[in-house]
């Protein structure tokens, strides 16, 4: 029996999408019966000896965007990225050396980072106990917050879901054959499946009206202190619409929804791994422009509704371009001015062309990276890849059926 291959994927938690690509591409090789271990690691576990922040304060690196996220604490990131930089680089020596120790431990035949900042650190610890394994970054965002963000010129292969990440590659001056692209971000397959649904009697069973628009706002797994001003702004409101909030571990926000005096109707749920299912019972989508909600909500064909200020995080603004560009959702200026946005979202043919373009768009990133993936461990050192012209057998996005 041929020996697997042992291929490190490399997270982290802040966010919770570096963390999601993590089990989504597992389970997508398990499907396909692909000869692989794969081995899932937090970059934080690896650091932690080293870090000097979770010492002195009990919370750990990662969990300080966490907290960000949570409170709404986001203006200003554009100063705050270049001094969480200049941190990471003052460890370097120790990270590559932390690194390194772990890899000599492990013996990786591939190590795939899902994670910014750190992959100067990790390529060159790998270099140093295993020079000839490959080293691949997976861009989980839509485009790189250069310098130093995702993008660096070192021996890798890059994986990115856009154009203007692809661009952004090689003018950084990676080479043509190592960037390859895929046809977005990372799904878990689950937004694959088809969801056969009444959606009149699910709606009725949230407490929902089987015939008013559904808003599903979403906020990632933290959640944030934004859900319930906005529920309450759209309570205000004169619109006849209902909303979904899941408002992830965030359990301040669902009970500050909970207590108000509600017109419309609304469902509220923490923390879920059923999204896809909520999604389909959904009409449009309300969030920040974060690339796997955005991507998750397009995939389920909701046209979306985000915010772009000074409080939009850096290196997430360049998402709210990107979803004007492609004509599938609103931007609007302040959540304070969300029922307008709405509003102006569902006028029947504006709603109707949002809803057209992003069923145009054909996401299937999760199986793409397992077969780029595996092409790399058939073809590395050499580095020249063969073109991918079949691509796996899987289901198109999820689509509801009601059965009415």
């Amino acid at each position: 029996m041929p020996v697997s291959p042992k291929i490190d994927l490399i997270f982290i938690d802040s966010g919770g999408g570096h963390r999601a690509c993590a089990p989504a591409l597992q389970e997508v090789a398990r499907q396909q019966s692909r000869n692989w271990d794969l081995r899932l690691h937090s970059a934080q576990d690896i650091l932690d000896p080293i870090d000097f922040i979770r010492k002195s304060t009990g919370v750990p690196f990662q969990d300080i965007y966490n907290h960000m996220l949570r409170h709404g604490w986001t203006l200003g990131t554009a100063q705050m990225i270049p001094a969480m930089h200049m941190i990471i680089r003052l460890l370097h020596r120790e990270q590559v050396r932390m690194f390194a120790r772990h890899w000599s431990a492990n013996q990786p035949d591939m190590v795939v980072s899902l994670i910014p900042h750190y992959n100067r650190a990790m390529r060159q610890a790998l270099a140093r106990v295993a020079p000839d394994v490959p080293f691949v970054t997976v861009m989980t965002d839509i485009a790189d917050y250069p310098p130093h963000f995702w993008i660096e010129r070192i021996d890798q292969y890059l994986i990115c879901g856009s154009e203007e990440a692809m661009g952004q590659a090689l003018a950084a001056g990676l080479p043509r054959e190592r960037v390859l692209r895929a046809s977005g971000m990372i799904l878990h397959p689950r937004f694959y499946q088809p969801i056969e649904v009444d959606r009149a009697v699910e709606r009725k069973r949230l407490g929902l009206r089987p015939d008013t628009p559904v808003g599903l706002v979403l906020f990632g797994g933290e959640g944030s202190t934004e859900i319930p001003k906005i529920a309450s702004l759209l309570d205000q409101s004169d619109l006849d619409i209902q909303l979904i909030l899941l408002c992830g571990r965030h359990e301040r926000a669902a009970a500050e929804i909970r207590a108000l005096a509600k017109r419309i109707p609304m469902f509220i749920e923490g923390f879920t791994r059923e999204v896809p299912r909520y999604m389909a019972l959904s009409d449009f989508f309300i969030g920040k422009p974060g690339p796997g909600s955005i991507s998750e909500a397009l995939a389920m064909r909701l046209p979306v509704i985000v915010e772009r200020n000074a409080w939009t995080l850096a290196h997430e603004r360049f998402n709210t371009y990107w979803l004007e560009r492609q004509g599938v959702g609103i931007v609007t200026a302040n959540f304070r001015q969300i029922a307008s946005a709405v509003r102006t979202l569902l006028e029947p043919a504006r709603f109707e062309a949002f809803r057209a373009n992003a069923a145009t768009m054909r996401n299937h990133a999760v199986f793409e990276v397992v077969e780029m993936l595996e092409g790399i461990l058939r073809t590395h050192p050499n580095g020249s890849l063969p073109a991918i012209t079949n691509r796996p057998t899987h289901r198109e996005p999820a689509r509801v059926y009601s059965i009415n």
